[in-house]
């Protein structure tokens, strides 16, 4: 079974950085784009980067130029790399990956899965 766990999260300061990781465990046939996500309380969950299977990376207007998303592919690991972190960027952080698991009969269907979350505090 598919599973993706985040770590990584924590209280820092205004200013600071961290990087969040998240590791791809299970059958894996195929794993197409991976992203980030973050919630926080009381809005919407928001797409903040994300990077697909040949690389390439898109990031929300808010996080530009301060965020990094990377992957490792040997390890099935995707990083998001936070630097000059804002009170703003106060949220939960989730990982997710389109993914086609390994059956019995071959490649699944691509399916979405995600991660239980990592919460990232930024506060003085």
């Amino acid at each position: 079974q598919v599973q993706l766990v985040e770590s990584g999260g924590g209280l820092v300061q205004p200013g600071e950085s961290l990087r969040l990781s998240c590791a791809v465990s299970g059958s894996i046939f195929l794993m197409t784009s991976m992203r980030w996500f973050r919630q926080a309380p009381g809005k919407e969950r928001v797409l903040v980067a994300s990077i697909t299977r040949d690389g390439r990376r898109n990031y929300d207007d808010s996080v530009k130029d301060r965020f990094t998303i990377s992957k490792d592919d040997a390890k099935n690991e995707v990083y998001l790399q936070m630097s000059g972190l804002k009170s703003e960027d106060t949220a939960v952080y989730y990982c997710s990956a389109h993914i086609s698991e390994r059956t019995s009969a071959g490649a699944g269907p691509i399916r979405d899965y995600w991660g239980q979350g990592t919460q990232v505090t930024v506060s003085s």
